[in-house]
């Protein structure tokens, strides 16, 4: 264990009279457990630990963790660097929305390539003052990564640009994603150099670092995790033509918290987590969460806000008021119009501009009177494609221009270079409408930022010859597919592939009466001022607390190889189940009742030939045979199909149909408790059923004595689960009246009597072993899916139930597969099962053998093995 002088990474910075430290071999974190493929976290909580490097510190910290540092990085003549914070970086101004007392260290790569041999001093100094800690990617790396797969691959997907053209390099590059992989692993060993306690919250930032969750998952089981998509997340359709689109599913559902823009987002990741992984969630009491593995994946949606203070301090400078109004002498008594976007192809410019041109063509009395400007940002990233956007945009304008154009009047105003952050924010004071017409964008802060600048302050107000008491007025056009549309309901909401719609709403944004204006205008600015970074950043890290709370509530085990690692969280009580403790209570008892499920528990739920094979006959008989064992086959499966399979097993029960019929041997006559049952429901139900099934292609109806079964196992995922629920409501509304329930399985909706289940059906053996004098001191059951539960809880209870009194029975329920259950045991598959199986009888009929002097050497092996 790390001592407290030496737990703290950080902290040791402050010891700069030490040239002996080195930043790339840092104390760290001792990892929890050494991992070797399958591995398991014991119930260690580090907190109760005095030692532990979780009690170095009471501080809260949290980790950012981005792309790249809100650092700006200059070098002098003389080669030094020197480096400022970015004020105008959201990752900077996210902290406001945290206390003062919370330390925040960010985790991400430079701008710039620093050489090797100034690393390490750079580092200390970027850590010491900065409270920054660089990735320092190689330059090859750094282009194969980001410019890469990031770039050409990642970020078209998401902006629903498929590759479908072979002569632009556009498909999928393993040695790309290879690259990814590599430099998500390097931003992992940093993150794991900053944590310095289980208390220690970890925030990553977007799309360039969705294999990060499992890379920190499982290094700290149970690590406190949250991750937000800044960019746009595409439907299932356009995701699953990703080759490795399940690594980055699973990576994903390794964080505590998934945060989107937009409520579209949200639901693309649901349904590509539904279609792709089979995952189903739910929403409680507002919160959406999925169940993974025993943990809940919760999701938050909420669009990203702006740091309106600093917005309001640059306007206040000399410079930008000075701007301001020199932009509106230059255009006094002109519609000024705005458009600030970064140069790709995704920004729709080209299509904001033909719009313009139909709004002039289309009214004469507005040419001379409207003026566009347009700011592009330089491009984040260099291709064919980029080129295009620029030229194609170029072009447009300079054909408006030359169209509608005259001396003194150019209808559009091209801004294509970098421009100090003052000015732009003078444009957006002085301008009338800002229009944003992205085809497709996540995170775009434009209209946002609009907003505020248009409210203005006491100095603007005053040079525009305005009292403290007047309203101001903003009008926003804002496309349908950018992340913050749904957050302005005030704006004109435009398709941005319609130029007739676009010119419409340009032509409304300049017929808009004042009153009307500042109506729009109050609403966006109610909401704007209210929702900024500071909120977004807070309720972010509130839910990602809420997430966390259960951690240490439950045991982690680990499994999984690679980008397949996952965590699973259980009960603590929940544990495999021990075959030498099994089979040791299996040979003391005296009197056993051994239940089994069938499907998924004695025959893999994939199988396709669901008979029982010659072996299980076998291992059933030896069982049966036994005096002391009392065998049942407790299944959901009609009473025909089970009589025909397991006819050669002459001694063993059988309760069919959920325990609506019980046979306790092959000659024993079919039995039910249950009264005469009415068929009147079957008339009302069946029809109903038959409606979805014609419906629902793919689905079908098993029809049993006791009940009706709707599958849908192979019918649409989506909307098998949406046909379902509305069955289930159909049915339980028509059959309110009768003596039937009905319920949802695993892809089934099934109707079936009042009072039958295998947690019942169990009961009454037991009970009738204990009337008979033959209540058994050893309980085991098996089962692999829900109705199986009512059969954990039963025999679980039957530890402490009178009615085994005096006996008191060692319990074995067993859960096939590690997932949340009743039961205290899981064995991993359907094989453990049937080696659980052999292995008791095995042993048993040893144990005859040496009481009858027929035991062998090679039997001892065997039963060492």
């Amino acid at each position: 264990m790390v001592s407290k002088s030496y737990s703290n990474l950080l902290d040791m910075t402050c010891m700069t009279c030490g040239d002996g430290f080195d930043f790339r071999q840092p104390f760290k974190s001792l990892p929890r457990v050494v991992t070797s493929g399958i591995i398991s976290d014991p119930d260690w909580d580090t907190r109760s630990d005095g030692d532990s490097v979780g009690s170095a510190s009471s501080t809260e910290r949290k980790i950012i963790v981005a792309n790249f540092l809100p650092l700006n990085c200059t070098k002098d003549e003389a080669g030094q660097w020197s480096f400022s914070l970015d004020d105008d970086a959201l990752l900077m101004q996210l902290k406001h929305g945290f206390s003062n007392e919370t330390d925040v260290v960010y985790v991400g790569s430079l701008k710039v390539q620093i050489d090797p041999s100034e690393q390490d001093q750079v580092a200390q100094k970027l850590l010491r003052e900065y409270r920054c800690i660089p990735t320092f990617l190689p330059s090859d790396l750094q282009q194969q990564f980001y410019h890469g797969f990031c770039k050409q691959q990642l970020w078209p997907l998401f902006h629903y640009m498929l590759p479908i053209c072979l002569d632009k390099g556009e498909l999928f590059d393993r040695n790309l994603f290879q690259a990814y992989v590599r430099a998500n692993k390097l931003f992992a060993d940093k993150v794991m150099e900053a944590i310095n306690t289980d208390d220690d919250y970890v925030w990553v930032h977007d799309y360039h670092l969705m294999l990060l969750p499992t890379f920190l998952r499982k290094r700290l089981h149970r690590i406190k995790l949250g991750f937000f998509l800044h960019s746009p997340f595409p439907s299932s359709e356009i995701y699953r033509t990703l080759p490795v689109r399940d690594e980055i599913l699973k990576s994903l559902l390794n964080a505590d918290l998934i945060g989107f823009q937009t409520f579209d987002y949200a639901r693309h990741f649901l349904s590509c987590c539904s279609r792709l992984l089979g995952l189903h969630y739910e929403s409680k009491r507002g919160y959406i969460g999925i169940e993974y593995f025993g943990r809940t994946v919760s999701l938050k949606i909420l669009s990203v806000g702006v740091h309106v203070g600093r917005l309001e301090s640059v306007l206040k400078l000399p410079a930008t008021i000075s701007k301001v109004q020199e932009i509106e002498q230059n255009y006094k008594d002109k519609i000024l119009m705005l458009g600030v976007d970064d140069m790709d192809i995704f920004k729709g410019i080209s299509l904001k501009l033909l719009g313009l041109e139909l709004l002039l063509e289309r009214n004469p009395k507005l040419r001379g009177k409207v003026v566009l400007v347009q700011i592009i940002n330089p491009a984040r990233s260099t291709g064919k494609d980029v080129q295009e956007a620029i030229t194609e945009a170029i072009s447009v304008a300079e054909r408006v221009n030359m169209k509608y154009g005259s001396s003194g009047y150019k209808p559009v105003v091209l801004i294509d270079h970098r421009i100090p952050f003052y000015e732009k924010i003078a444009f957006y004071a002085a301008s009338d409408c800002c229009i944003v017409n992205a085809v497709r964008d996540g995170m775009n802060l434009i209209p946002y930022e609009y907003t505020v600048c248009r409210q203005g302050n006491e100095d603007i107000d005053k040079l525009r010859g305005l009292d403290k008491n007047s309203h101001h007025t903003s009008t926003l056009i804002v496309s349908e597919f950018v992340g913050c549309s749904p957050s302005l309901s005030g704006a004109f909401r435009v398709n941005p592939w319609s130029v007739d719609d676009v010119a419409d709403a340009l032509y409304r944004a300049t017929d808009l009466s004042e009153s009307e204006k500042r109506l729009r205008h109050e609403k966006h600015y109610r909401y704007v001022s209210t929702h900024d970074v500071a909120y977004w950043a807070r309720s972010f890290a509130q839910d990602l607390e809420r997430a966390c709370k259960d951690h240490y509530s439950r045991r982690c085990w680990a499994i999984g190889f690679g980008l397949n690692f996952r965590v699973i969280a259980l009960s603590p009580g929940f544990r495999k189940l021990s075959l030498e403790h099994t089979v040791s209570s299996y040979n003391k008892a005296s009197r056993r009742a051994i239940f089994l499920d069938y499907d998924g528990t004695l025959v893999a739920q994939s199988s396709i030939n669901k008979a029982p094979s010659a072996e299980l006959i076998s291992i059933l008989n030896t069982l049966c045979d036994d005096p002391k064992n009392t065998v049942f086959i407790v299944s959901g499966r009609g009473k025909n199909s089970l009589d025909e399979w397991f006819a050669p097993c002459e001694k063993l029960g059988i309760a069919a149909e959920h325990g609506y019929f019980i046979r306790w041997n092959k000659v024993a006559a079919w039995e039910s408790s249950y009264s005469s049952p009415c068929r009147e429901w079957k008339h009302i139900a069946e029809p109903v059923m038959q409606v979805y099934t014609e419906t629902t292609d793919g689905s079908f109806i098993e029809s049993k004595e006791s009940a009706l079964v709707w599958h849908y196992l192979d019918a649409d995922h989506d909307f098998g689960s949406c046909q379902a629920k509305e069955l289930l409501d159909h049915l339980e509304r028509v059959l309110s009246n009768e003596p039937v329930v009905v319920k949802c399985g695993h892809y089934i909706v099934e109707v079936k009597p009042q009072g039958v289940s295998k947690g019942l059906a169990v009961d009454k053996l037991i009970c009738k072993l204990a009337n008979n004098g033959k209540a058994p001191d050893f309980l085991m059951c098996i089962g692999n899916d829900r109705s199986d539960e009512d059969m954990f809880e039963s025999i679980n209870g039957m530890a402490s139930s009178a009615v085994l009194s005096p006996v008191v029975p060692e319990v074995f329920a067993c859960s096939v597969g590690q997932k949340p259950s009743k039961a205290k045991y899981y064995v991993d598959d359907t094989s453990e099962v049937i080696r659980l199986l052999k292995s008791v009888t095995r042993t048993a009929s040893q144990r005859e053998d040496v009481g009858h002097g027929r035991v062998t050497f090679r039997d001892v092996l065997d039963y060492v093995d």
